[in-house]
């Protein structure tokens, strides 16, 4: 097939979140298996230069077009460039005035106000170019608001081009938290009649949302895991969209996110100490734990049960769950090691912890790429009880690198992790530990259960080779896209066949 995805980022470009990890990874497992693959996304010069790419790792390409985004005319340009050791060609919609700044979407909490006109922009280049490159995709899989007005473009606007008349629409919900809503003038920014500015289509609540408009007008809606495609149809978890989201549940479907097996893999990781396999995890994880310990000055003890995390450091994330039952485990013989940003609060709040325990609490405000990858071979247990996760990555880079993880039993985070009880551990099924209710003295008495159970050696190997030897490579999450990607194939020629038959 040829398929053309979209994406506001992904790696080693540019990257906030798991987008940026499923969007490069995706392609990749894609064009492995003999598939035509062309990777979308903006050019941000600042961001890829503090990611140790410049301007000699870009093709330029020749080809330029004109975006009318409402009564502006602004050019855009192309490069090109290429994933190592890949086939996927990786295009990058090049206009400053958009995209050469500081952060990708916001900076000092503040989002860009003018953050709906750029990513109408990319939307439309994506489609111009395509165009003017003569692609001619079978499918155009769209992620994130950023990129949901794709979707009616091509059903409103380009479906009588020739280059497009087959082409079939996916779009992927990575965060149903983030929708990309904006004051209903911003509609004339889209270029699209008004009378699609209605309850059933792009307009929410009297303003214009760019996620709904994905989810209408795709041919196959995805989202990052199975729960979470039941989860976003209830209230609770579907931000309002619940009910569209109800009422398109046949073409819904959750597919569990993978991992990039040359991004995470313990027996080649560069970053860590010792390299390990699954045979090997008992003599290479405990030299690992030392030198993370060393590292963040902790004491070198392979005896004391190692707790921590790699998150943004807010309370959807479970921090102030953390925080309550860190307080209360602290009085027992174990060290916890914390890295990332977030919440000032609970930046101030974690580093005054390490201050008050310093031989047994490490915490890093910051972010070290490294450093995360040395915290997930260091680790005995990862600590994810996140309040909603809609697939998450870290409890499976975990489970690679023989770390066990305790989570919050929702989103991926119920797909991946399989509790510890006891029927769970005599079955072999058993490879982390979960809870349900959202609470910090539930959280407290899961992470002693934890603590108690690392004694037990026998019973602790068996959760790590639990984890280790199942497959979290994107090999069937990839043929899971493959499959709907024909579905929406199917959908859109029953589509055509429809239009060309009316009188």
């Amino acid at each position: 097939m040829k398929i053309v995805l979209a994406s506001s980022e992904a790696i080693p470009f540019a990257k906030t979140g798991g987008l940026a990890d499923v969007a490069s990874a995706l392609s990749k497992a894609l064009a492995e298996v003999g598939h035509e693959i062309s990777l979308f996304l903006p050019y941000y010069p600042q961001s890829t230069a503090r990611r140790g790419i410049n301007s000699d790792d870009f093709e330029t390409c020749p080809e330029k077009v004109i975006i009318s985004v409402g009564s502006k005319d602004v050019e855009a340009c192309l490069l090109k460039a290429k994933f190592p050791n890949s086939n996927v060609s990786v295009y990058l919609v090049d206009q400053p005035r958009y995209f050469d700044r500081p952060e990708l979407y916001h900076e000092g909490g503040c989002d860009y106000q003018d953050n709906c006109e750029r990513f109408i922009f990319f939307s439309r280049s994506v489609l111009e170019f395509i165009d003017k490159l003569n692609l001619k995709p079978d499918v155009i899989h769209s992620n994130d608001w950023q990129t949901g007005l794709i979707p009616a473009l091509l059903n409103i606007e380009y479906q009588d081009r020739s280059d497009f008349e087959k082409t079939a629409s996916v779009y992927t919900i990575h965060n149903m938290a983030f929708q990309g809503q904006y004051w209903h003038w911003d509609m004339l920014l889209t270029g699209i009649d008004w009378k699609y500015f209605n309850r059933h289509q792009m307009e929410f609540f009297g303003q214009l949302n760019l996620l709904k408009t994905g989810i209408v007008f795709s041919d196959m809606i995805t989202t990052v895991s199975p729960t979470y495609a039941n989860e976003i149809r209830t209230e609770r978890f579907g931000y309002g969209l619940h009910g569209v989201l109800d009422s398109h549940a046949d073409r819904l479907v959750g597919i569990l996110n993978g991992v990039d097996p040359s991004e995470w893999n313990p027996e080649i990781d560069p970053n860590i100490e010792a390299n390990y396999s699954a045979k090997t995890v008992e003599q290479g994880k405990p030299r690992c734990k030392a030198a993370l310990q060393a590292r963040l000055e902790l004491p070198q003890r392979s005896d004391v049960p190692l707790l921590g995390t790699i998150s943004r450091m807010t309370d959807q994330k479970g921090f102030s769950l953390i925080l309550d039952a860190a307080e209360n485990l602290l009085t027992t013989d174990v060290q916890m090691i914390f890295l990332g940003t977030g919440d000032p609060l609970h930046e101030v709040a974690f580093t005054d912890l390490a201050k008050r325990f310093p031989d047994k609490v490490a915490t890093y405000i910051g972010f070290d790429e490294a450093l995360a990858h040395q915290i997930e071979a260091g680790l005995d247990i990862f600590l994810m009880p996140s309040q909603f996760e809609p697939c998450g990555l870290n409890q499976m880079y975990s489970l690679i690198y023989g770390t066990v993880p305790l989570v919050h039993e929702v989103g991926g985070l119920a797909d991946s992790v399989i509790d510890a009880s006891g029927e769970n551990i005599e079955n072999g099924t058993a490879n982390g530990f979960s809870f349900w209710h959202f609470d910090a003295t539930v959280l407290y008495r899961q992470m002693r259960r934890a603590v108690e159970m690392y004694s037990d050696k026998q019973t602790w190997n068996q959760l790590i080779q639990t984890g280790m030897t199942k497959d979290w490579s994107w090999n069937q999450s990839a043929q899971n896209y493959l499959s709907v990607y024909q579905r929406a194939c199917s959908i859109r020629a029953h589509k055509t066949e429809s239009v060309s038959s009316s009188p």
